[in-house]
């Protein structure tokens, strides 16, 4: 792997609305919690966790997103009983030191906040964890590509609701993005930082 650099672990929408009973319910999310927690347990200031906010009511979001949230209007804050927008709670008990990064689109980079929160903290490595794969973690992953870091995707912290393009999505970034990003197992990282 050689030398991690300046990291911060980029934890994905592990929230209460993707563990639970919802029509956004991503089953998977337990069999990664126990990686996240112990990366997350171990190096807290390390974590920031983003949280996916839907609006109070769809006609609150723009273009295809107004559609988007009048499919799943149930997922609005206006229906949403609004503890599930929480971070699971063995992972809320982290913050602080942990951070959490509110986000209303699949990616955090959109509204340019998170960047220059990394580059004034000369961060240049993420490690990324979290839900979906094929959704929120892709467009999270793909951008930090795009603004330069060095990523590591925990191929066994990531989870998603469909299996296919889970696997999918792991294929295609370990496939045409080796020289920008790594996939690794939460322990291989872990013994790297300690």
């Amino acid at each position: 792997m050689g030398e991690v650099g300046e990291w911060r672990h980029l934890c994905v929408d592990m929230q209460r609305m993707f563990a639970e009973d919802t029509p956004w319910h991503v089953p998977w999310m337990a069999r990664i919690s126990p990686q996240i927690e112990e990366l997350a347990g171990r190096h807290p200031s390390r974590t920031i966790f983003t949280r996916f906010l839907p609006p109070e009511r769809a006609d609150d979001m723009p273009g295809k997103w107004r559609d988007y949230y009048r499919k799943w209007w149930m997922m609005t804050g206006e229906h949403l009983p609004r503890g599930f927008i929480d971070l699971a709670p063995s992972l809320a008990s982290l913050v602080p030191p942990a951070r959490h990064f509110d986000k209303r689109t699949y990616s955090p980079w959109i509204d340019g906040r998170l960047h220059p929160i990394l580059q004034s903290e000369r961060v240049d490595t993420l490690v990324i964890s979290g839900g979906e794969t094929d959704v929120c973690v892709l467009a999270t992953t793909l951008g930090a590509i795009d603004l330069g870091y060095r990523v590591i995707v925990l191929k066994d912290a990531v989870c998603s609701g469909a299996d296919d393009t889970h696997d999918a999505s792991l294929e295609l970034l370990h496939d045409r993005f080796s020289v920008q990003l790594e996939l690794m197992d939460t322990e291989e990282f872990l013994s790297e930082v300690g």
